[in-house]
């Protein structure tokens, strides 16, 4: 049986148990102390990131996209990706927008808010650090403090951009809320790889943190709804298959990743190129300035434009059609050449690497 170290709290972690429950993959859980999280992963993965998998053969993996690749290969029926290429590629863009730009509202929301941070500090040293020494209030006082730094107050959410950070949550519970009156999951009767990307913010941060959670159950109990029915969904009990095409109900998301993630990915590997630690970008009229520089967003960008280039001619102009119509062609191929060399080899998930995006905890 594989072995997953993560914690309770945590995003990815959660995403990633969403898959293999509903792939119904054996696996045994396993709370990632601060020895594990310091020194085991680090000298295994090569990154301080949550979760970590090590297999039966002893082989260790991290970085949730990949591996959830990786297990398709080992477990590939039913198949989580569409093969309709045109509703792959935007079941891939969509996880991509959802680990990587609704990380912000997601750990905005988890420790921007006191009945949310106070509730998390407890949750995250309860599970991580019960055995490391000192009062537990210090413990809990240094979790808080370093996670907003951190996560908030250093990704760029200051009194200007609040606002439209907290927006982008709300905005895909109005988008999500319509898409799950007409069906069950994103893409039809049974979950497809958007539904195990969006399942990561939504489910141990968004449904499960006071202040997001509020909101979901009041506003959007549809999403609440879809959240627990990912949770218990089983591959074998999934009768139904996926619809036609991309929904009209699917075109607003994939005009909102258009006008932030893909903006918010082509800034970030512009300042790369730069060589830049830092930098700006204005989105939907919200200035965020001295965001941190990630080289694995760079690699998240070329990925996803390798991926548009796989698909095959006539599908390929339908999938151009559809991103060109809500403003997602123009900003994916904006940027030629980006060659991040953060995977250069073709390992991950395997391998010791470079820390992904930064220490990505909870």
């Amino acid at each position: 049986m594989i072995k997953v170290f993560g914690l309770k709290v945590s995003y990815f972690t959660g995403k990633l148990e969403g898959y293999l429950r509903y792939k119904e993959i054996p696996y045994e859980y396993c709370p990632a102390t601060v020895t594990y999280f310091m020194k085991v992963m680090p000298s295994e993965t090569g990154a301080m990131q949550m979760p970590a998998v090590q297999l039966e053969d002893g082989r260790w993996m991290t970085d949730t996209s990949p591996m959830i690749d990786w297990f398709e290969d080992q477990y590939p029926e039913p198949a989580i990706l569409p093969e309709d290429p045109v509703q792959g590629f935007v079941c891939r863009l969509i996880e991509d927008y959802a680990d990587e730009w609704l990380w912000r509202p997601a750990m905005h929301y988890r420790w921007s808010y006191p009945l949310s941070s106070k509730l998390l500090r407890r949750q995250i040293i309860g599970e991580m650090a019960p055995d490391v020494p000192g009062p537990d209030w210090i413990k809990w006082w240094r979790t808080e403090r370093r996670q907003h730094r951190n996560f908030v107050k250093n990704d760029g959410v200051t009194p200007q951009t609040w606002g439209h950070v907290e927006q982008s949550y709300l905005r895909l519970l109005d988008i999500l809320s319509n898409v799950f009156e007409s069906r069950p999951f994103v893409f039809g009767d049974r979950p497809s790889l958007a539904d195990i990307g969006l399942f990561g913010p939504l489910f141990r941060h968004f449904s499960m943190d006071p202040v997001p959670a509020i909101i979901m159950r009041e506003s959007a109990p549809a999403v609440m709804e879809w959240v627990y029915r990912l949770w218990n969904a089983r591959a074998s009990k999934m009768t139904g298959g996926f619809v036609s095409g991309v929904p009209e109900d699917l075109l607003p998301l994939v005009k909102e990743i258009g006008e932030t993630h893909l903006e918010n990915l082509n800034a970030n590997a512009l300042a790369w190129q730069a060589g830049q630690e830092q930098f700006g970008v204005t989105l939907q009229g919200a200035t965020y300035q001295k965001v941190p520089v990630s080289r694995y967003r760079v690699w998240c960008l070329e990925m996803l434009q390798k991926h548009f280039q796989a698909v095959p001619g006539q599908a390929r102009k339908a999938l151009g059609s559809v991103l060109d119509g809500q403003g997602c062609l123009e900003p994916l191929q904006r940027l030629d050449g980006l060659a991040s060399g953060y995977d250069p080899d073709g390992q991950v998930p395997f391998g010791n690497r470079s820390l992904p995006v930064y220490e990505k905890i909870v």
